[in-house]
């Protein structure tokens, strides 16, 4: 196995794969994976014989805050630890080793697993709020 840095066009079709089998990211077309990964500052995969199959992707200002997006691992590979080895790459990264914050969105099933790594839903009275951009193109 080998962690990459940069995804080519075959990883990236990898990765809009593994999007696809799972509810959460099942509705993205490969135009939005593309241009997800193009906007992201930090992206990290793992690969077997060039096929993606873990991957997790990073949005900061490298100051005050890192968001951790997408953190995905191919099925037959769950349960290797490899979910482990990509938020110890992400948190011992060279360019986030000064951030504040890291911060990313859960279920309540895997705020165990996030637990691990020092994240806590613990800070205060800070609430999720979202608007739906209505102006974007389907």
């Amino acid at each position: 196995m080998e962690v990459i840095y940069k995804l080519t066009e075959s990883h990236i079709k990898d990765l809009h794969n593994l999007y696809s089998n799972e509810w959460w990211t099942d509705s993205r077309t490969l135009t939005q994976t593309k241009n997800c990964v193009a906007g992201s500052q930090i992206c990290i995969g793992l690969i077997k014989n060039d096929t993606l199959i873990g991957f997790v992707r990073v949005i900061t200002d490298f100051t005050f805050k890192a968001l951790i997006f997408d953190l995905i691992i191919k099925e037959e590979y769950r349960s290797k630890k490899l979910g482990h080895k990509l938020m110890n790459l992400v948190k011992n990264h060279d360019q986030l080793k000064n951030v504040v914050h890291f911060e990313l969105y859960c279920l309540p099933e895997l705020k165990e697993f996030y637990n691990q790594f020092n994240f806590t839903d613990n800070i205060g009275n800070i609430e999720l709020i979202r608007c739906n951009n209505t102006l974007q193109d389907p």
